[in-house]
């Protein structure tokens, strides 16, 4: 079964050009990663600084192994670094 997952994050306007890089490096590795369909970031009109990412896969598998890849891994925690707080998931399928 597809799901999404949901990704909230705070971006202060000061660091957003240290966090493109890294979530450009993570966009480029997942899609190596099997089952990864798409993902696009949003950016909130009201709010600038809160960003809603929306991940899609094929099979809550392929997310679960992408969460574990060590590359992942790595650059998750320098984003964490970057904003000072974890990044937190949420995952959705089909109704």
């Amino acid at each position: 079964m597809a799901v999404k997952i949901i990704i909230v994050r705070r971006v202060p306007r000061e660091k957003e050009e240290d966090l493109r890089p890294l979530v450009l490096k993570m966009r480029a590795l997942a899609n190596t990663c099997p089952g990864y369909i798409s993902g696009e970031t949003l950016i909130n009109y009201d709010d600038p600084e809160e960003r809603l990412v929306i991940s899609s896969w094929r099979a809550l598998e392929n997310w679960q192994d992408w969460v574990e890849d060590p590359r992942r891994r790595e650059l998750q925690a320098q984003v964490d670094a970057l904003l000072g707080r974890e990044t937190l998931y949420s995952i959705y399928y089909n109704g």
